[in-house]
């Protein structure tokens, strides 16, 4: 609303319907940085454990939803995975701007994959096919995902508005806390700006806040 106030006020000069642009004047307060909505550790557990890994349908989606929390990418990236972008121990993510990272992936996560693979994707068209598709053989899209995390996140109880993302917050918050180091989340985050990774500070500070005044004696 300020940056619109500004460039109206500035039309207003280059019109002629003032002489002092006062705009120039206003204060330009530092956003608020919301705080990202993070699970807990039981409620992720209690998240991946909602597919059904007997069908086709559980299978991939298990695979999904382990491998979004344990390399933190984002939804539309793990869209755009290929076969061949998963090592045993590493996936290739292309991130924003087309630029490539590498991320360790945990072993549970690869279990689920290969599940997934050998068990219920059946004959691959592509030697080199993506990773996660419909039940049409289409490429699986970033709502698709989004409505089964949703419908997981019912299922479980779990009564925080959360989406695909939220399990990117919460990988980063979940390193953070057992002491990983900040520019290795950044970089496993793909983040340009330790800026936007230094968030997940104030994640974790707000929850020992809130840990310290339910817990101590004299808060």
């Amino acid at each position: 609303m300020l940056v619109a106030v500004k460039v109206f006020f500035r039309f207003l000069k280059k019109e002629g319907v003032i002489h002092i642009d006062l705009s120039r004047y206003f204060d330009t307060p530092k956003l608020w940085q919301l705080i990202p909505e993070v699970l807990t550790t039981e409620e992720v557990d209690t998240l991946l454990a909602q597919p059904k890994i007997e069908d086709a349908l559980g299978a991939r989606d298990a695979a999904i939803l382990e491998l979004l929390y344990a390399t933190g990418m984002r939804v539309s990236e793990l869209c755009s995975l290929k076969i061949n972008d998963l090592s045993d121990t590493f996936v290739k993510v292309q991130g924003k701007g087309k630029k490539e990272r590498i991320v360790p992936v945990g072993k549970r996560a690869i279990e689920a994959v290969d599940r997934y693979l050998l068990h219920f994707r059946g004959e691959v068209k592509e030697e080199n096919g993506p990773l996660f598709i419909t039940r049409g053989g289409k490429p699986i899209d970033r709502v698709t995902i989004w409505s089964r995390v949703k419908a997981y996140a019912a299922s479980a109880g779990i009564l925080k508005s959360i989406s695909p993302h939220t399990l990117r917050h919460s990988f980063a918050t979940h390193l953070l806390e057992n002491g990983a180091d900040l520019r290795l989340i950044q970089d496993m985050l793909g983040h340009e700006d330790i800026a936007t990774t230094d968030r997940y500070t104030h994640v974790t500070g707000h929850r020992l806040k809130s840990a310290f005044q339910a817990f101590h004696p004299r808060p």
